[in-house]
């Protein structure tokens, strides 16, 4: 099948590369010269165990190519995806600027018909407004699908080519038909394609995301807690783990979460709540809650030394916001270190993958 992938960041490029390992031939196309020429030239933008491999593999194989034009990426692709960012605003609502303007530019170029896929995370109603753009730019037939991800960085290629579920809004059967024989050799060992409506399928990502962030908040809580009873967090996190109804997994307690996911959906479904009137008590607790937890061990740091931290030596070990990435997007280490530099401490820092990222922010403060 032959597919194009609009952007090329972190989504975009494990989703157009594990869709060329199984046989699609993939035009990914992005703004970015630089970048374009970058990955033409066999080097990858992003640290992804797993992804360079393949990388090289279906660029050499031909099935994975990189470009500027977008006329020419979509020319003849069955399928389009929308990669694309979907920053929070001001108000903590995902911006839709990005996608909203690249199904703009599509629509002008098309001659046949397309199955447009949003892959990016965005809030109830985007399909809606990207239908209302073909509609208003071109007469040729197309059919917008949800088709969000639910790749965690460190694992993602592992999670693209097996996943545990695919979700799929759409309500043409057409459409159903083409995306359940793409996915089709990722879920021959009895994973579903889970096909619903758009609305439905665009809140499930959303869903899941803030369920996750909810239960790594609850677990810090409760490692709050510990420390103040004489608890182990680390017992108690087996004890309960251990009923399945729970599970054993984000349920390790640090410093909060982070990444380009967790902050940002959580955000943008609290917004989405306030635009429908409806007040989401539990996502406002859980971004109060990691807000602090994010600097709590600085706080602990300042009642070890009585307050003074000033001249102090700190090493910070660790600066992506989990392991196996480059990714220090919302990671808590960057707000530790802000605090301890505040209080005027000797900062050293250290990451085998994200350190060239935190030199561009932090420069020669650590």
């Amino acid at each position: 099948m032959k597919i194009a992938v609009v952007g090329t960041g972190y989504v975009g490029l494990v989703t157009g590369t594990c869709l060329a390992e199984t046989g699609n031939s993939v035009i990914c196309v992005d703004i970015n010269e630089e970048k374009v020429k970058m990955m033409q030239a066999f080097k990858l933008p992003i640290y992804e165990p797993g992804l360079e491999l393949l990388f090289h593999r279906n660029i050499e194989q031909e099935r994975l190519k990189f470009t500027t034009n977008l006329a020419s990426a979509i020319e003849d692709a069955h399928i389009i995806f929308l990669a694309l960012p979907t920053p929070p605003g001001g108000d903590g609502a995902a911006d839709l600027s990005y996608v909203l303007g690249a199904a703009e530019d599509i629509a002008k170029l098309i001659k046949d018909y397309k199955v447009i896929v949003t892959k990016s995370t965005v809030p109830v109603g985007t399909a809606d407004k990207v239908i209302k753009v073909f509609k208003d730019n071109t007469n040729v037939e197309v059919d917008v699908v949800s088709n969000p991800e639910f790749l965690r960085e460190g694992v993602a290629v592992e999670d693209f080519m097996k996943p545990d579920r695919v979700v799929v809004g759409t309500e043409s059967p057409r459409a159903q038909k083409l995306m359940t024989e793409l996915y089709g050799p990722y879920v021959r060992q009895g994973n579903p394609i889970i096909f619903m409506d758009t609305r439905s399928s665009e809140l499930t990502k959303y869903a899941a995301n803030s369920f996750l962030a909810t239960k790594i908040t609850f677990m810090n809580e409760i490692a709050n807690l510990c420390e103040l009873v004489g608890a182990d967090v680390d017992a108690v996190r087996k004890g309960i783990g251990s009923d399945d109804r729970i599970g054993k997994r984000f349920l390790f307690p640090g410093v909060g979460y982070g990444g380009s996911c967790f902050p940002k959906d959580v955000q943008a479904l609290a917004q989405s709540a306030k635009e429908n009137k409806y007040d989401f008590k539990i996502l406002e607790s859980v971004m109060e809650v990691n807000d602090t937890q994010k600097t709590i061990m600085v706080e602990k740091m300042r009642k070890y030394y009585g307050g003074k931290l000033k001249g102090k030596k700190i090493a910070v070990w660790g600066l992506a916001f989990k392991p196996e990435t480059d990714d220090i997007r919302e990671a808590p280490s960057l707000y530790i270190i802000d605090e301890l530099l505040n209080d005027g401490a000797e900062v050293s820092v250290f990451d085998p993958e994200a350190m060239d990222h935190v030199k561009k922010l932090k420069g020669d403060t650590v």
